[in-house]
């Protein structure tokens, strides 16, 4: 029974990645934002609007619960999932979580192409934009590092990578059961 949490920031890669490596796993891929938009018949934009950020964290932690019951599934979780109650206690205990870490530049980059799709981002500028990145980053590093895993997630811009990048994840979790590399360095944007 396998069951693994993907966290970070907007653009790190979760549904990307999250989706090359269940398909390659023979898992089921969920992405925690589509299944409440399909479990509540509303937009998490709808969600939000109606109910506030308190509500629709109430309705994500829920739906987070639901999921994490599922088995043989890899969850890509929204960017703030990780932040709110006991989320990440919760998932570091019934699966193995895994940080998609991405420098701010990078996040940038992917951000600023996807600004159309993501209506928080739709009208900032450059500036604007990556003030936006490093102070969500500076909020929420600190939850991501709770996961068990941390991962490079920076080479995911074509099939070559993707498929380089879900080998490199087989091989962290794969050592998961030898109870090595946990929360490994992971180097990326200079490092």
């Amino acid at each position: 029974m396998k069951r693994i949490f993907l966290v970070g920031y907007m653009g790190s890669g979760k549904t990307t990645l999250g989706r090359a490596y269940a398909h390659e796993a023979g898992l089921e891929f969920i992405d925690l934002d589509w299944y409440i938009e399909g479990r509540m018949h509303k937009t998490v934009g709808e969600l939000f609007a109606e109910r506030g950020e308190s509500g629709f964290r109430e309705v994500e932690r829920n739906m987070l619960h639901e999921v994490g019951e599922f088995e043989n599934v890899v969850l890509a979780c929204g960017g703030g999932t990780p932040c709110f109650f006991d989320n990440m206690d919760y998932m570091n205990a019934v699966g193995e979580t895994v940080f998609l870490d991405v420098c701010p530049d990078v996040l940038f980059r992917r951000l600023k192409v996807a600004k159309s799709k993501r209506p928080l981002l739709a009208d900032k500028s450059d500036d604007e934009l990556m003030d936006a990145i490093l102070s969500a980053l500076a909020r929420r590093v600190p939850f991501y590092s709770q996961a068990k895993y941390r991962f490079n997630a920076e080479l995911l811009e074509d099939y070559s990578q993707i498929g380089e990048s879900v080998k490199r994840l087989d091989e962290l979790l794969d050592n998961q059961n030898q109870n090595i590399n946990k929360r490994p360095h992971s180097a990326g944007c200079g490092d």
